[in-house]
């Protein structure tokens, strides 16, 4: 072959070899771009009918809306805190079934405070049987991988010592939902089924800094019940916090602040990372508890306009002084 034929064929062969190249990129945008920006539902996520989470609220009394008790151990805090609002008996009774959501959206260990505290979750869980509970469930939709964040936090294990049933999510357990008047949640996969057949619902979530909210409490803890490409709705921090509010209504929430994360939050990394408050908030308001739960980091409730907005769509209120919490302290 001559020169000039040689350079030819290499040509021939580098046009070819780029089609090929540009042919494999279209191909992986493609299946990118329907993996990524898909109008339609998640792939197994059951679709026809929408859903509505229950009303799992109970009737309030004055006086015994939350609890604020000091002190570090955290067994200790909690049946006192739930104690000065008349008991886990007044929120369980004997043969209901209760679902807890704790915080466990990350494969961190205990100690770095970035999950719910497996003992509180134990803790909680007995206090629950204790009332006649006939089961409990503890479920969350982890950022991390499921297993790894329930094994890791040891909150699967402690949970299922006691006796509950951990459920990891499936995409065969999330249905869709519009929230009424909702800007964000319309028409949107949430892990619906482990809640279907449940009596009760706790929410329990540690005080954490969050790089985009400000702060990561109890409601921004429901976060964990939406599934798909959840992560778009950052873009409005404030207002899907405000509409998960609104589309949760939970019988009880708990707010652990023994250890506050004070920096690098949402995850954190380092113990540093923490600052002991010996806190613990109870209470049938979520709003109220996150609005007393912002200032163990040194914030104040116009610092977290998702407060105000969660207040304005009903979920409860920011004057946590009006409902007259009840403080106290432990040994």
């Amino acid at each position: 072959m001559t020169n000039q034929g040689n350079r030819d064929f290499g040509r021939r062969q580098f046009l070819i070899r780029t089609g090929k190249a540009g042919a494999s990129i279209a191909t992986a945008g493609i299946i990118a771009a329907r993996l990524y920006d898909r109008k339609g539902p998640e792939p197994g996520v059951k679709t026809g009918e929408l859903v509505t989470f229950p009303d799992f609220s109970i009737q309030q009394q004055p006086g015994k809306t939350m609890s604020v008790v000091k002190g570090s151990d955290r067994v200790k805090t909690v049946n006192k805190a739930i104690e000065l609002l008349g008991g886990m008996s007044r929120f369980v009774k004997t043969g209901e079934v209760v679902a807890i959501k704790p915080n466990v959206a990350f494969a961190s260990p205990p100690m770095l405070g970035a999950t719910a505290n497996p003992e509180l979750i134990a803790e909680v869980v007995r206090l629950c049987y204790k009332a006649g509970a006939k089961k409990v469930i503890v479920t969350d939709n982890p950022i991390n991988a499921p297993a790894s964040c329930f094994t890791l936090s040891g909150i699967g294990k402690a949970a299922s010592a006691v006796g509950a049933k951990v459920i990891l999510p499936r995409d065969n357990l999330f249905r869709h939902t519009t929230l009424e008047g909702g800007k964000l949640i319309r028409n949107w996969p949430i892990l619906y089924e482990p809640f279907e057949d449940v009596d009760k619902l706790i929410g329990i979530s540690p005080i954490k800094d969050h790089h985009r909210s400000g702060a990561s409490m109890t409601m921004k803890n429901w976060y964990g019940l939406l599934g798909g490409r959840r992560n778009i709705f950052h873009q409005d921090i404030n207002t899907i916090i405000a509409e998960l509010a609104a589309m949760v209504k939970p019988t009880l929430v708990i707010l652990d602040g023994t250890e506050v994360m004070i920096t690098n939050g949402p995850t954190g990394g380092s113990v540093s990372d923490l600052r002991r408050a010996n806190t613990m908030i109870a209470g049938c308001d979520m709003v109220a508890a996150d609005s007393y739960g912002a200032g163990l980091l040194d914030l104040k409730v116009t610092n977290l306009p998702y407060l105000a907005k969660a207040e304005l769509a009903g979920a409860g209120t920011t004057n946590y002084k009006s409902l007259k919490p009840i403080f106290a302290e432990t040994g």
